[in-house]
C-alpha cells in the first residue's frame, strides 16, 4: 500500500502509471481508478485554455493524451495506461466544456455533486464500486479540492458546493473496506495560500488518509 502526498494533481501521471505498470507485473491485471475532484483533469493539450499540466493528468494516462518526446511524457507505454472502464469519478462540479465532451464521448463513469445531492454519498458509492466490479485493485486518487472549501480553504482552485468532510471521510472508509486498496493519492493540500486557514486543510488531510488507512469511527 503505497500513499503519496502530492503536490499538484499532475503528480497521478506518475503514482498512477506506476501502479498501474507495477500490478501488470506483479499480479497481471489492471487496476481501478477513484479519482475524487471538483475537476476532472482530462483535457488533452488540444483542448486545454490554460495550459496547465495538472488539468491533463487523466488524459495521459488513459491514452486520450499522447507525448513522443521521452523528456515530456514520452515514458508512458501502454503498462502505465489505464482504461477508461476502470475509471470512475466522484465530486465533479467545475468541468470544462470539451472535458464534459470527452466524459461522454469515452463513456467514462462520473459523479458529480448533483449526484450525491441526488442520492447521497451512500448509494454513490455502492454504484461506483459496483462498476469498477469487485476484487479489483484501486488506486484512490484524491484531490483536497472536492471538499467544499469551508473544510479545505488551503488549496490552489477551490470551488464552493463540494462535498462536506464527513463525506470525503465515508468515501475513504468505503474504498479501504473492499479490501482492494494498493495506492492513495492525496493531493493540492497547500498551507502556504491561506494563513487563515492551514491548519483546517491539513486537519481535513489527515482525516482522509487515516480513514483511507483504515481508522473507523467505532
Amino acid at each position: 500500500m503505497v500513499l503519496t502526498l502530492g503536490g499538484d494533481h499532475s503528480i497521478a501521471i506518475g503514482t498512477i502509471g506506476g501502479t498501474a505498470k507495477a500490478t501488470r507485473e506483479r499480479l497481471g491485471r489492471e487496476i481501478a481508478v477513484i479519482w475524487v475532484d471538483a475537476h476532472a483533469d482530462i483535457n488533452t493539450p488540444e483542448t486545454s485554455d490554460s495550459g496547465n499540466i495538472h488539468g491533463m493528468p487523466v488524459a495521459f494516462l488513459t491514452g486520450l493524451a499522447k507525448e513522443d518526446k521521452k523528456e515530456y511524457f514520452g515514458w508512458l507505454k501502454p503498462e502505465h495506461k489505464l482504461s477508461h472502464k476502470k475509471l470512475v469519478y466522484i465530486g465533479l462540479r467545475d468541468v470544462d466544456p470539451a472535458e464534459k465532451r470527452i466524459l461522454r464521448d469515452n463513456g467514462i463513469k462520473a459523479f458529480s455533486m448533483h449526484d450525491i445531492d441526488r442520492h447521497g454519498i451512500g448509494r454513490v458509492m455502492e454504484m461506483a464500486l459496483a462498476h469498477i466490479g469487485t476484487d479489483t485493485p484501486i488506486h484512490l486518487s484524491f484531490d483536497v479540492d472536492a471538499l467544499d472549501p469551508m473544510w479545505a480553504p488551503s488549496t490552489g482552485t477551490p470551488v464552493r458546493g463540494g462535498l462536506t468532510l464527513r463525506e470525503g471521510d465515508y468515501i475513504c472508509e468505503c474504498v479501504h473496506e473492499t479490501g482492494s486498496l494498493i495506492a492513495v493519492d492525496l493531493v493540492e493540500v497547500n498551507p502556504q495560500l491561506m494563513e487563515h486557514g492551514a491548519q483546517e486543510t491539513v486537519r481535513a488531510g489527515c482525516s482522509l488518509v487515516r480513514c483511507a488507512l483504515g481508522e473507523s469511527l467505532l
